[in-house]
């Protein structure tokens, strides 16, 4: 991956959500009931509650909407019945491609992902079929105009904490983790008073797939652009490369 800068991609990520905030309010209040639902409503004493309402505030989501989140889910524990599950195929072009879902209706979402894949010429597989390509990894990004520190003292710092690299590129830093050394490390660079552009566990590609082709790049757009407007769609992974 060295070299392969990933902050522009995010950025551009940030920008699409920016400018729909209404699906990630969605997103983050379906998470904010199931950790409630697993862990009770006091952040204090539910680490999955306390992280989704730090991402809901890295989100700009206003404080009263997180609190009526958590009321509301907390009155209603027996009507929570969302679920997760994870789906993986290929698109044009060869790329592979994960998507995670959070949904109260297992059928609607199974059909609109597979509609998301056929109309862009790919195809949903069987589990297991693409997730090999990728590795779980904590992912933290740190915009170079944001931070004071130089890349040795932000690597001591990173490093110390757990984290297994650091890679210097144009315009970031970017730090990779073990999913388990994740939060010791996000906790570290918090502490320095580090401003991170973007911080989650997430799945790494090992290699990216080059795509030339005009059409082909316009149908794996459209199967993205499809899951990105899908409010049951929490994360699309993939390793085209799209710089």
């Amino acid at each position: 991956m060295s070299g392969h800068s990933k902050f522009a991609n995010i950025k551009h990520k940030k920008e699409k959500n920016d400018a729909a905030k209404g699906k990630i309010f969605t997103i983050i209040g379906r998470e904010i009931a199931v950790a409630v639902k697993e862990g009770g409503a006091d952040p204090n004493n539910n680490f999955k509650l306390a992280k989704v309402i730090a991402k809901a505030k890295a989100n700009n989501m206003p404080n009263e909407t997180i609190e009526r989140g958590i009321k509301k889910a907390a009155g209603d524990l027996g009507n929570v019945n969302y679920q997760y599950n994870t789906y993986e195929g290929y698109g044009p072009g060869g790329i592979a491609i994960i998507v995670d879902t959070l949904t109260d209706n297992l059928n609607r979402t199974a059909a609109n992902v597979r509609s998301a894949f056929t109309k862009g010429n790919g195809s949903i597989g069987t589990p297991g079929c693409v997730s090999f390509m990728f590795d779980k990894k904590g992912q933290i990004i740190i915009d170079k105009e944001d931070c004071d520190l130089s890349a040795d003292d932000l690597m001591m710092i990173a490093l110390d904490a757990g984290a297994d690299d650091i890679k210097e590129e144009e315009d970031s830093f970017e730090i990779l983790t073990a999913e388990e050394d994740f939060d010791a490390v996000e906790k570290a660079l918090k502490d320095e008073g580090i401003p991170m552009v973007s911080a989650e566990v997430t799945m790494i590609p090992q290699n990216y797939v080059k795509v030339t082709d005009e059409t082909t790049m316009k149908q794996i757009n459209r199967i993205l652009d499809i899951l990105d407007d899908d409010d049951d769609v929490q994360n699309v992974y993939h390793n085209w490369d799209e710089d």
